[in-house]
């Protein structure tokens, strides 16, 4: 059997002749209009309206998502920044912050990519560059200094499963987006990652997003506009306060993203594409959301096999050196995880979730730029696909990993 899979921004065929495949069904949704999508959440807001938020003399800030995202940020801040100037907000009023948590900033050219005509108006992230806006469970509540001085604080975002918050969007664009390392490290560290109901797909009873949405009131986070998405593109838009916006478009995506799954697999082929496969820290989620969802597929001692091109390495932000700095320097993935359940620095978070997945399961990754980087990470590089199946296995194939949701 051949089946196609994204690598990049292109797709790759792979023949499995010897094995028995089994191709997950892609998930469904109709794709929709980004831009009329986003006018129609606006006039029809979760809650109190912009109007009833922003007061004509406001200095606004408005945190966007990062390349890591598949966002149509442009779209969103277009629709935003109409309704503002319909309100009497100028565009000098209106700051963009770039939300980029521990991620590396974007380049000018990403910038204008996202942003386009709006560029202008962004600046990056700098979690050095915060002040503390109030605590939450004990945890220091810190903000981009340009966020806390605003009048009325809004986001862009994407409504997608998310391995910790259930869904991201919401709080979460300005929490950690534009937070300090006082809270990325409690939301990423292994106290609050071992709490029940910290779990892909999970909004209802998620400590996680319960600590997102109470810090988004800190921040004083007043309204959101958000989309959620699909292997056919954007599904839905959703504005208004942020916990309402999240808990729709997570229904949203849940009816369409949840495909049922039945058996178990020796193998697990997880598809990445672009953005997500940028860089080794990103394209590990797709193992993660396979081994750690709702439905684990995979049968005992079995690989997952993860096609990423991985042109920025290990990744270049802090947290994605971090990540690669405690894999690589690690002898097993069993002495890395009691390690680092002892604690460990803010956007190592994923080293450790990584190590819990390799614990009982191998994990390989073909058609990369760097496997040399792969081998560090206690992870087996291949140069394709067929190269890490080993003849006669029952082999799953998920296409899209991160916009699926296994059922059982």
């Amino acid at each position: 059997m051949t089946v196609t899979l994204p690598l990049g921004d292109r797709t790759i065929d792979v023949s499995l002749p010897d094995c028995d495949v089994t191709v997950c069904e892609p998930p469904g949704g109709e794709p929709v209009d980004p831009a009329a999508a986003a006018e129609q959440a606006l006039s029809n807001p979760r809650g109190r309206s912009l109007a009833r938020v922003v007061d004509p003399d406001d200095a606004v800030a408005v945190v966007v998502t990062d390349v890591t995202r598949a966002t149509p940020d442009d779209v969103l801040l277009d629709a935003l920044l109409s309704r503002l100037r319909s309100l009497g907000v100028a565009r000098e009023q209106v700051m963009v912050v770039v939300g980029l948590g521990l991620h590396r900033p974007m380049t000018d050219g990403e910038l204008a990519d996202s942003l386009g005509e709006h560029a202008d108006l962004a600046t990056n992230h700098d979690p050095d560059a915060t002040v503390t806006v109030g605590r939450v469970d004990g945890v220091d509540v810190e903000i981009h200094e340009t966020v806390a001085a605003a009048d009325s604080v809004l986001t862009t975002g994407m409504v997608e499963p998310h391995q910790y918050a259930g869904f991201s969007g919401g709080a979460k664009t300005a929490v950690i987006g534009a937070g300090g390392e006082s809270q990325i490290g409690y939301t990423h560290g292994p106290e609050l990652l071992a709490k029940d109901g910290v779990r892909l797909g999970r909004v209802e009873d998620n400590p996680f997003r319960s600590f997102l949405d109470r810090a988004g009131d800190r921040v004083g986070v007043d309204f959101c506009l958000n989309v959620t998405h699909g292997p056919s593109g954007i599904l839905d838009a959703a504005a208004g306060e942020p916990r309402a916006v999240v808990q729709s478009l997570a229904a949203s995506a849940r009816e369409a993203l949840s495909v049922p799954i039945e058996g178990t697999y020796d193998a697990v082929v997880a598809g990445v594409g672009a953005p997500k496969d940028a860089n080794l820290y990103q394209a590990t989620r797709a193992a993660t959301y396979v081994a750690l969802g709702d439905y684990d597929p995979l049968a005992p001692d079995g690989r997952i096999v993860v096609p990423a091109r991985l042109p920025e390495g290990a990744g270049d932000g802090t947290g994605e050196q971090r990540f690669y700095e405690w894999l690589s320097s690690a002898e097993s993935a069993e002495s890395l995880y009691a390690e680092m359940a002892g604690g460990y620095e803010p956007g190592a978070q994923r080293a450790f979730v990584v190590a819990r997945v390799l614990r009982a399961y191998d994990l390989y990754v073909t058609d990369s730029e760097h496997p040399t980087v792969v081998e560090d990470c206690l992870m087996h590089a291949a140069e394709h696909v067929e190269d890490a199946i080993e003849p006669g296995s029952d082999v799953l194939v998920v296409p899209d990993a991160l916009d699926t949701l296994l059922v059982g």
